[in-house]
């Protein structure tokens, strides 16, 4: 806040000194409150998109750069406005030239066998991105697994759009998300047998480690889909704990293993589910909910 060295005073109460407000811009009479229309420009720096260099003082710069896109978000784009810096538009005689250039800019940007993979792999990876309701974190993992794969030579011979879905269902079991290789099938229109077997060259060639999955991650999912209540979900993972503890679930599918656990647990609760209702919200069979739920009832004291 400083004060206005202009020598008005407020036209309202003809009292109060004008103060003016320098973040918001607002003039303001000190002694009434009253707020002036006219605001002052801002003359500082746009801060809206930064980002923090090595000291951590912000710096001006554009979008972040992103491994699932083909250029990584570094290519310049002139843009269909016929217009210049200073927003006038452009003679006739310069539109030509800004259209041969602009047709030249999209041009080289895939100029090379390599771009036009990308292209077509990581729209297919936005793709799959809706349809599974995956995170930025997940789609960046796909994006660093397909590059590797594209460096070692592994898609020569191969479909873009299996080795794609295979690379997402690794980055979704490398970061623990809550997405089975069926789940993978349906959005990608593609083959599990297909999947799978390009997920194994991967997890080969690029010696990838996956860690354990953790059926516990599975059943928020479930339970949000068929509307299961919170006390019976807790009560299916006290199940799964118990039952790690004794390494009964050791070797079973970590979703069929959270499908039966909260099919036990709206049997003793008195929850009206189905069998068929949560086999389809977890895509198991009813037959692999019947075979782990009596494992887990035979095997847990709760």
């Amino acid at each position: 806040m400083t004060s206005n060295n202009m020598g008005n005073v407020c036209e309202r109460c003809s009292k109060g000194s004008l103060i003016t407000d320098n973040e918001s811009g607002e003039i303001y009479c000190g002694s009434c409150g009253y707020v002036v229309p006219e605001k002052l420009q801002e003359s500082g720096p746009e801060w809206r998109s930064f980002t923090q260099d090595e000291r951590g003082d912000r710096a001006r710069a554009g979008a972040p750069t992103s491994l699932s896109m083909h250029d990584m978000g570094l290519a310049t784009v002139i843009n269909s406005q016929n217009k210049d810096a200073s927003g006038r538009p452009l003679a006739s005689s310069m539109k030509s030239t800004i259209e041969r250039l602009r047709t030249w800019d999209n041009r080289s940007q895939v100029h090379e066998p390599t771009d036009r993979n990308f292209r077509q792999a990581f729209g297919e990876l936005n793709r799959l991105k809706d349809k599974l309701a995956l995170s930025d974190t997940v789609v960046e993992k796909a994006a660093y697994i397909y590059r590797k794969a594209l460096d070692k030579g592994l898609v020569r011979g191969r479909s873009i759009s299996a080795l794609m879905a295979s690379a997402l269902f690794a980055a979704c079991r490398d970061t623990e998300t809550a997405r089975n290789i069926k789940d993978v099938e349906t959005a990608s229109n593609i083959k599990k047998k297909d999947i799978a077997r390009c997920y194994r060259l991967l997890l080969k060639e690029l010696d990838l480690r996956m860690p354990v999955p953790d059926p516990i991650h599975c059943i928020s999912r479930i339970a949000s889909q068929i509307g299961i209540a919170e006390k019976t979900k807790r009560y299916a993972i006290q199940a799964l704990k118990e039952a790690q503890e004794k390494e009964v679930s050791a070797g079973k599918d970590p979703m069929g293993l959270a499908a039966a656990a909260l099919y036990l647990a709206c049997v003793k609760n008195g929850e009206s589910k189905t069998q068929r209702d949560i086999a389809v919200a977890a895509n198991v069979t009813e037959v692999t909910i019947r075979n782990r739920y009596k494992g887990l009832k035979d095997s847990i004291d709760i």
